[in-house]
Parts: C-alpha cells; structure tokens; sequence
C-alpha cells in the first residue's frame, strides 16, 4: 500500500501545528507548521515530489526555521521595556513639588504622566524646595524618590 499526500494534507498538518502552539506555548511547532506549510507548497507546485523528499524538506525547513529564530530573530526581541526596573524608569523624570518637606514629613511631587502608576510621589532631599520647585529624581529610596533642585 502506498501513502500519496497532497499538497492540501501538509496544508492542514501546518495549520494544525500552528494551531497547537496555542495550547503548547513553546514556539518551536509554530516553525514545524510553517514547514508544513512550505511543503504544501512545494507540492502544489511540483505534485510528482516523492513522500520521502516531503518529510526530508519538511524536517530541514522545520529545523532551519527554529535555528533561524533562536538564533537571529529571538535576541531581537529581548524585553528593552523598563518594567521591572523602577529606579531605571523613574531616574531623571521631572516633576514639580505640590508639598514642601517640612519637621520631618516627606514632600510630594507631581508628575506629568503617572510614573510606575502613580502621578504623585513622596520624595526626600538634601535641599531646600519649596511648592512650586521643579526637582528631578535622582534615585529611589525603598517607596520614596530621592529628588534634587532642576538646574543644579
């Protein structure tokens, strides 16, 4: 008994491929269903291509697609977002100081768009600011920002 695929059997095994990287979140049978979709294809195009030159095309385009993603296009989309990173995604914002440090007691500086979800912070300074100032962070100190004068 022979086996006979046609171009629209590797259509449907790369769709189903594709498919189950739904359910399979590994991103590896995405490139297996792509293959499968080549072959496809290939066999449309050239309908007398021999089942064995189907799987050996299937195998070597599933195997160049997952080389070609881990290796040039992955490190491409590294996460270069700073979330996670609060010190870096508030360090040099500028804002303006709603309440003055006074005995003791935390200023507070609003920003012009919320930063981290807020557009309010605490802050804590060296200098002498008053409601008004502009300071930029220049750190963070657990939930307070460390802010200085703008223009120093």
């Amino acid at each position: 008994m022979e086996i006979q695929l046609l171009w629209w059997h590797w259509m449907v095994l790369g769709m189903l491929l594709m498919l189950a990287e739904i359910f399979v979140p590994s991103f590896t049978i995405f490139w297996f269903g792509l293959a499968g979709l080549v072959v496809a294809v290939l066999l449309w195009l050239a309908p007398e291509l021999a089942i064995s030159w189907q799987v050996v095309i299937w195998a070597l385009a599933s195997i160049g697609f997952t080389i070609a993603w881990f290796r040039f296009f992955k490190p491409t989309m590294t996460d270069r977002t700073k979330a996670g990173l609060s010190r870096e995604a508030v360090v040099g914002e500028i804002g303006q100081v709603i309440r003055d440090p006074q005995d003791g007691r935390r200023g507070v500086v609003r920003f012009s768009l919320p930063l981290l979800g807020d557009d309010e912070w605490e802050f804590v300074t060296t200098e002498e600011l008053k409601v008004g100032d502009r300071v930029v962070v220049v750190d963070v100190s657990g939930n307070t920002l460390v802010v200085a004068k703008k223009g120093n």
